[in-house]
Formats: C-alpha cells, sequence, structure tokens
C-alpha cells in the first residue's frame, strides 16, 4: 500500500536523555559475625601458687609421661597429664593455653616442667569447673520417666556424638559396670562414679 501523501511528517525522534543512575542496591544481608578465636593466654603473668609437696607431686606425674628422657612431655600428653591430676581440661581449654599450634606442633613440640607449671596453675584457676549438681541436671534431660535413669544406649549415644565426642573404647570403659538389668544408668551414681575417678 502508498504512503499517504498528506500524512504529517514523523516527529524528529528525541536524543536520548543520559540514563539516571539506578537506585542504590539494597545493601547485601550483613556477613553474620564470627567471633575472633580467644587470644593464647600469657603463661609468663600467671603466678604458680603451688605448695612444695604438690610440685612434688605433680613433678613426679609430670616425669612419667616423659616418653624420651629429656625431662620435657610432647604437647599432646598436656591433656592427659592435667586428666592424671585430678583436672578436666576441655581439649579446647588446653589448645588455648598452648597458643593454638598445628596437629604438628602438637606431636612435635615438647614443654619442660617449668613451662607446665603455668598452664596447669591456669586450669586450677578456671572457672569452668562442673558441679555434680551441673552434671546431674545435664543427664536430666535424658530422663524421660524421671525416674532417675537414663538408658543406657542413649547415652552412649550422647558421649559419642556431643560436645568432645568419644571413642566407642572410651565409652566402653566409662559404662562397664553401669548399666542395669533393663540397660538403664541411675545418672547421679553415674555422675558420682566418674567425678571420683
Amino acid at each position: 500500500m502508498a504512503p499517504k501523501k498528506d500524512a504529517k511528517p514523523a516527529a524528529p525522534a528525541k536524543k536520548a536523555e543520559p540514563a539516571k543512575p539506578a537506585a542504590p542496591a539494597a545493601p547485601a544481608a550483613p556477613e553474620p559475625e564470627v567471633p575472633p578465636p580467644p587470644a593464647p593466654v600469657d603463661l609468663s603473668a600467671v603466678k604458680v601458687e603451688f605448695t612444695p609437696d604438690q610440685m612434688e607431686d605433680y613433678r613426679e606425674a609430670f616425669s612419667l609421661f616423659d616418653r624420651v628422657g629429656d625431662s620435657k612431655v610432647a604437647y599432646n600428653q598436656i591433656a592427659d597429664i592435667m586428666r592424671a591430676l585430678g583436672q578436666n581440661p576441655t581439649n579446647k581449654e588446653v589448645k588455648l593455653i598452648l597458643g593454638n599450634p598445628s596437629d604438628e606442633d602438637m606431636a612435635g613440640k615438647r614443654v619442660d616442667f617449668e613451662g607446665f607449671l603455668p598452664m596447669l596453675q591456669t586450669i586450677f584457676n578456671s572457672p569452668n569447673k562442673g558441679t555434680l549438681d551441673d552434671y546431674v541436671e545435664g543427664l536430666r534431660v535424658f530422663d524421660k520417666e524421671g525416674n532417675g535413669t537414663v538408658m543406657g544406649a542413649e547415652l552412649r549415644i550422647v558421649l559419642s556424638t556431643l560436645g568432645e565426642k568419644m571413642t566407642e573404647a572410651e565409652i566402653d570403659s566409662l559404662m562397664t559396670g553401669q548399666e542395669d538389668e533393663n540397660g538403664c544408668i541411675n545418672y547421679e551414681a553415674f555422675v558420682k562414679h566418674i567425678m571420683s575417678v
């Protein structure tokens, strides 16, 4: 079809206006804040307050862990020595005291008795010690019948999956002789047994 002759000429094209800046994008969701790792303990500031008799006992226990004969022990033995001396530090607490060493350092670095004492004093001074009542209350959560017992199988699962996970051998050693004929454990007696070991 032919164009109409009396049609108005098309209006000249408008110049393109410069693009307006886009509205600012919504701020991205903030990254969840990861708490910085706790600072290592300054062992030089720790005042050792043990009696001479305690020091003698601790030195004897320390020497039992010296496998090389150089009067030093490996970093990875520190927690075991502390536990042998009646303390119960977590592996995380011990690593913090040691300055968060790598796995290689845990196996390779060694410390002498004088270097060990401030570490032990730090654990002695730690306010994070649970009492018998704290542990009993924690196990009461698993007492579905309210009769002072928990299922041994359930306790095994908890010990192997929560917190500092225990091995099957450690759990078996801990629970030997604790279960009754129904597979239940009197958790108050269980806690008393553990705390007396």
